[in-house]
């Protein structure tokens, strides 16, 4: 998926972005990237909020879209 997925993200909790692409559960990590030298990207919300989670994987700031989706061909 090359567009960003908006979520709704809870104060204090720690979410696991996936990195390697594999997971069922996008964005979120389900361990499928056990066999690869991928690790997800593991992050606290200080404050609740609605962010754009990155999907293509292409992200300079991750877990977070920062637009790189738009350049790929």
């Amino acid at each position: 998926m090359n567009k960003p997925k908006m979520e709704n993200l809870v104060e204090g909790k720690t979410y696991a972005w996936c990195a390697c692409g594999k997971s069922t559960n996008q964005p979120w990590c389900n361990g499928s990237h056990k066999n690869t030298q991928v690790t997800p990207q593991v992050f606290k919300v200080e404050e609740s909020k609605i962010s754009a989670m990155c999907m293509c994987k292409q992200t300079k700031n991750p877990p977070y879209c920062d637009g790189s989706h738009a350049k790929i061909v």
